[in-house]
């Protein structure tokens, strides 16, 4: 099992590996499972979108995806433009175990945590545009929960204790010369 040092170094590395233009060892263009991937003609805008990877709270992940959304999208997907924005960071999420192997040679393994809902944040940033954030907690169920770490841990400094206790005794060595002390 890997430590999790190297559990977090290779979410890291996947994170640096998904630049905007990546190729793999063929030389062909990594699929993020981003809208940027999609061939576009150079007549169209640039699509702008990207993801970020936090860790918090010990084994907890968040994957935060921000994408640039026009009013005429948001009109024509009738109420099921959520649905596309989960669906992304589910693609986000798969390139993401993808890539930990690929870089690792190990599984990540990623549980959505049900009892904290995904948080979007829409910010309009002009009459014709929209900026989206999806925010997704994930648990790595890889790593232990930080309170099997605390329980170990004094576990650990518990038993130090009482070795370093157990020296003890009330025995003098041989080159102390001082008259022994009185005692009450």
């Amino acid at each position: 099992m890997a430590t999790v040092m190297e559990i977090i170094q290779g979410i890291s590395q996947v994170a640096a590996n998904s630049y905007d233009g990546a190729k793999d060892e063929e030389g062909k263009r990594k699929e993020t499972g981003l809208k940027r991937d999609k061939e576009v003609p150079l007549r169209d805008k640039r699509v702008i979108d990207g993801f970020t990877i936090k860790m918090h709270g010990g084994n907890k992940m968040c994957v935060a995806y921000t994408t640039e959304v026009l009013a005429t999208e948001l009109l024509a997907s009738k109420g099921k433009y959520e649905d596309m924005l989960l669906q992304d960071v589910a693609d986000i999420v798969s390139f993401i175990k993808k890539e930990y192997r690929k870089v690792t040679g190990n599984s990540l393994s990623l549980k959505e945590i049900k009892e904290t809902e995904p948080r979007m944040e829409v910010i309009q940033t002009s009459r014709v545009r929209t900026e989206v954030k999806v925010m997704v907690d994930y648990e790595i169920t890889d790593l232990p929960s930080p309170q099997d770490e605390k329980d170990s841990f004094r576990e650990k400094a518990l038993k130090g204790m009482e070795k370093w206790l157990m020296l003890s005794n009330d025995k003098r060595p041989q080159n102390d010369t001082r008259k022994p002390e009185k005692k009450d």
